[in-house]
């Protein structure tokens, strides 16, 4: 009674620590939290580097064509084996140069208006999206016209996954990653989609 009078009259409230059983109950119960959230976060991960890797490929394309209208030439976008000068033509790979000329061989160059292959661009794969693998429909390659369209046959589409996380949700029931696709049309038309969408009247539907 003494000890409470004097705290009241003190102005000051006794106060007591954290005691060692509290701070273990405490610490287990955020281990146990962390563990719940640990595979969902993980997977939210993984599917925003598919995002981002879509997007970033969306990028490209629209480059090339905007470039290709915007200097009334043709305009390539070429998928790479790597962004080195043992670059290659790629289906599977993510790393790609929008250029003028053929850029196989060649993707070191700096970006120029004359030094050959006239690179505009140039993205590696390791940028963000590692992880992330594609599959081409149409080659390796899309050429764009002056008008945008185009020119040849070359690339439709682009799927991509990210195989650390397992199958896609449109291809396996229990599959975890929301694979994407991006599409290249006919009349020079660039779009990413979502493959697992079926009904026709939503935009993120593919072809």
């Amino acid at each position: 009674m003494l000890e409470q009078d004097r705290t009241q009259r003190g102005g000051v409230r006794a106060q007591r620590g954290v005691t060692l059983v509290e701070l273990a109950i405490g610490l287990a119960i955020v281990g146990v939290l962390l563990a719940l959230a640990l595979p969902n976060f993980t997977i939210f991960l993984q599917n925003s580097q598919i995002k981002n890797a879509a997007e970033t490929t969306l990028s490209g394309l629209t480059l090339a064509k905007t470039e290709a209208v915007r200097r009334n030439v043709t305009m390539r976008f070429q998928l790479m084996t790597a962004v080195t000068d043992a670059c290659a033509a790629s289906t599977t790979a993510l790393n790609w140069v929008v250029s003028r000329d053929d850029a196989a061989g060649l993707c070191a160059t700096p970006p120029s208006e004359d030094t050959a292959p006239r690179i505009v661009q140039v993205k590696s794969a390791q940028e963000g999206s590692s992880n992330v693998t594609v599959t081409t429909t149409g080659g390796s390659l899309v050429v764009f016209n002056a008008l945008g369209r185009p020119t040849a046959a070359g690339i439709t589409a682009i799927d991509l996954r990210n195989p650390t996380g397992g199958a896609c949700e449109h291809e396996d029931a229990s599959g975890t990653m929301r694979c994407l696709r991006v599409e290249v049309s006919t009349g020079g038309a660039i779009r990413m989609c979502d493959p697992k969408v079926t009904a026709a009247t939503d935009p993120r539907r593919c072809s």
